[in-house]
């Protein structure tokens, strides 16, 4: 071989084993740590957020742990507000995301996605005496809330002529401009539902049928492609024995995961 093709050819050599090294380093720092560093929003219910005895609950905090398990280590739960979980993600201060993150092509640019481990749907809510608001097109004229950056807004702005879109930093001060009449309606996951209509007293409602069928996953840097495939193969696992269904019937009464 030519000098000048050999010295190519070993340059290449290094550059892939530099990147399968970077590759390969995300699982091999978490285990080496002992934990895994979660962000998520801790003021989710159900999915997340802080009981009467200040602990972390919630179908998320379940399924996490139960990941952790399946790697070996213990889950690190890292809380802050939505609009900044995945920048936390961005610059490393966290390994993963686990918040309800909804499966987009353009998120998928950025970010590596296990497979989903829930199934769900975009929901109004009104409150309970609202009238005449059932389906989107109902929407226009009204004033509609959402959490920043969520893809409950990216729909709105993309599929909803003429509404008033307020964003918001959380769901609690969302919920309760709601309540209050500051906003119409708001747009958030169908899953929560049952959970919201129980933790306001019956003030609020389903408005109409989901729509806009969505799958959530636990999304990852994508220079963590052996992380990746871990959580993939540990949701598979908890699958396949059952322990996402038993966790998904202890917090929605029915098999959300699939």
């Amino acid at each position: 071989m030519h000098p000048l093709f050999r010295s190519l050819a070993a340059a290449a050599l290094l550059t892939l084993g530099a990147a399968s090294a970077a590759l390969a380093g995300a699982l091999d720092d978490i285990k080496a740590k002992g934990a895994i560093q979660i962000g998520l929003e801790g003021t989710y219910p159900p999915f997340n957020y802080v009981d009467e005895k200040g602990n972390l609950v919630g179908f998320e905090i379940d399924v996490a742990k139960a990941i952790a398990g399946k790697l070996g280590v213990k889950p690190d739960f890292q809380p802050g507000k939505w609009d900044g979980l995945l920048a936390a993600l961005d610059v490393k201060r966290i390994d993963a995301v686990i918040n309800q993150v909804t499966i987009t092509p353009e998120r998928e640019q950025k970010y590596a996605f296990s497979a989903p481990y829930t199934v769900s749907g975009i929901q109004i809510i009104t409150r309970s005496d609202t009238s005449g608001i059932s389906k989107p097109a109902d929407l226009a004229g009204k004033k509609v809330g959402v959490v920043l950056g969520t893809s409950y807004e990216k729909w709105l702005r993309e599929n909803a002529a003429g509404v008033d879109i307020r964003t918001y930093d959380d769901d609690p001060t969302r919920n309760q401009d709601l309540l209050v009449g500051r906003i119409d309606a708001i747009l958030n996951d169908r899953l929560i539902v049952a959970n919201l209509i129980k933790q306001y007293g019956g003030k609020l409602k389903a408005a109409g049928e989901p729509f806009a069928t969505q799958k959530q996953g636990v999304a990852v840097r994508k220079d963590s492609a052996d992380l990746a495939k871990a959580i993939d193969d540990a949701l598979s696992a908890l699958r396949a024995d059952g322990t996402l269904k038993q966790i998904s019937e202890k917090w929605f009464g029915a098999d959300v995961t699939q």
